[in-house]
């Protein structure tokens, strides 16, 4: 999710985590992600979400936040335990940065490390390391979003013939979306109506929740609502999400 300003995930976030293990097969470990400002407030659970004490916890528990980056894992590489489970996070430039990847990376072990070392097994925690120390190569300090926006675009173009690619990442200021198969995205804004979840028998009149000015995008591997109209982001290009809308490129 990105938003421009700090809003609550419970909505989204319900029918998600039916989809890890109930509605869905992945069942193999889930985690979220909520920043506030450079930090980052993150929760995992190797358990299937729909299962997960932690995930009632925050179907509850109201946290409010402009950027947040969740994944519900169908193990591929790497056994099912905490290390191993999405969004993966590291410190970089004074800024916490958040990974998560569906998909396999056929040979992407092979690429060389430096600063940043895996430490799960996957293929993906791999892919994020050596994603942020090509970025470390390339940058003395924290680029501009477009600067990042560029060698994002070049990284993942070199990681996408590995195999399936489809990537969130943030580093607090934008939601970076990446992907080789189908990512689906809504933008929110006024006049706001109602939503159903498509996995939850839950519904939302969003007009009574928001203000006029607020704007709130939401990209899933698939729709979460019912009677919403979602797009698909382009396949092979980086998209960027920015205070609750897709920019421009």
């Amino acid at each position: 999710m990105s938003a421009n300003v700090p809003t609550d995930v419970r909505f989204s976030f319900a029918g998600l985590a039916r989809r890890g293990g109930a509605t869905g097969p992945h069942r193999d470990g889930w985690g979220i992600s909520f920043y506030e400002g450079r930090g980052a407030r993150a929760f995992h659970d190797p358990r299937p979400s729909a299962d997960s004490e932690i995930a009632r916890l925050l179907r509850n528990y109201e946290v409010q936040s402009k950027i947040v980056i969740a994944h519900m894992r169908r193990a591929n590489r790497g056994r099912v335990s905490l290390e191993n489970t999405h969004p993966f996070t590291r410190e970089l430039w004074g800024r916490a940065w958040t990974f998560a990847h569906n998909g396999q990376l056929k040979g992407v072990k092979k690429l060389p490390l430096g600063a940043f070392h895996p430490i799960g097994g996957t293929d993906s925690e791999h892919a994020f390391c050596w994603t942020l120390e090509r970025l470390r190569a390339r940058f003395t300090t924290l680029p501009s979003p477009r600067a990042l926006e560029i060698e994002l675009a070049k990284l993942f173009g070199e990681l996408a013939p590995l195999g399936v690619l489809n990537v969130l990442l943030s580093e607090g200021r934008c939601l970076y979306a990446y992907c080789t198969k189908p990512l689906h995205y809504i933008e929110r804004r006024a006049p706001f109506g109602r939503a159903a979840l498509i996995d939850e028998d839950l519904q939302v009149d969003f007009s009574q929740v928001t203000t006029p000015n607020d704007r709130v995008a939401v990209v899933a591997s698939a729709p979460l609502t019912r009677d919403e109209s979602w797009l698909v982001l382009p396949l092979g290009r980086l998209s960027v999400f920015a205070d609750g809308a897709l920019a421009p490129g």
